[in-house]
């Protein structure tokens, strides 16, 4: 029954040696007309957007890093952007998109310098994240003590962004603290339907692996 569910061995190259970036095909049509903006952002939402719907497709990713890194800008909105992207690229390349992980470090400071409040904080919550999850090898200005810190920072001055719950919530788990995650699971759990699809997602697993909070307990 093993064989029936495993990817032909021409597939599994292509996934482990990201050796088919040039087989992927086109760009989703929306990251297209972003990219006609000039605009970083733009592009970076409009890749989130995909992703949230799990309708991005397989070149997405290296097209909008392509187009965001061809524009560069000393703005705190680019340089989010520019991270943002970045990050999602290393994502989908694993272990091959390691050596890019500085990069979304230098990016997210850089738009943390220029702008700490933009977006409520989006890069705090990126470095935040970055810093708890990546191997502390690729980082040079924080490790996962930081990391978890910017993030129960995020979550007292943007209370109400359940976004800033969810990543503190990941961070305590991924850091094997599973009890101070509760509170930030519950309020989740008690709007998930406002949730981003994938932050839903997300919100799901972090439930599997630790197992439904006593929620009545927490409150």
């Amino acid at each position: 029954m093993v064989a029936e569910r495993a990817l032909p061995l021409a597939a599994l190259l292509c996934v482990l040696l990201a050796a088919c970036a040039g087989l992927r095909g086109p760009a989703s049509p929306e990251l297209r007309a972003a990219a006609q903006q000039h605009d970083a952002l733009a592009v970076s939402d409009a890749l989130e957007a995909l992703i949230a719907a799990g309708r991005e497709r397989p070149g997405d990713r290296e097209y909008a890093y392509k187009v965001v890194t061809a524009q560069e800008q000393d703005t705190a909105a680019y340089a989010y952007a520019r991270a943002a992207v970045t990050g999602r690229l290393v994502q989908q390349r694993g272990l091959l998109g390691a050596s890019l992980i500085g990069d979304v470090e230098r990016w997210g400071l850089r738009s943390r310098e220029l702008d700490p409040n933009f977006r409520d904080g989006a890069a705090t919550r990126l470095l935040g994240t970055l810093y708890v999850i990546a191997p502390s090898s690729f980082l040079k200005h924080g490790d996962s003590e930081q990391g978890l810190e910017m993030l129960e920072e995020l979550v007292v001055a943007h209370p109400d962004a359940l976004e800033n719950h969810l990543r503190l919530a990941e961070a305590y788990i991924a850091l094997g603290d599973h009890a101070p995650a509760a509170p930030h699971l519950c309020l989740c759990l008690a709007n998930r339907d406002s949730m981003r699809p994938d932050d839903r997602r997300l919100l799901d697993d972090l439930v599997r692996v630790t197992g439904a909070p006593d929620c009545v307990a927490v409150h």
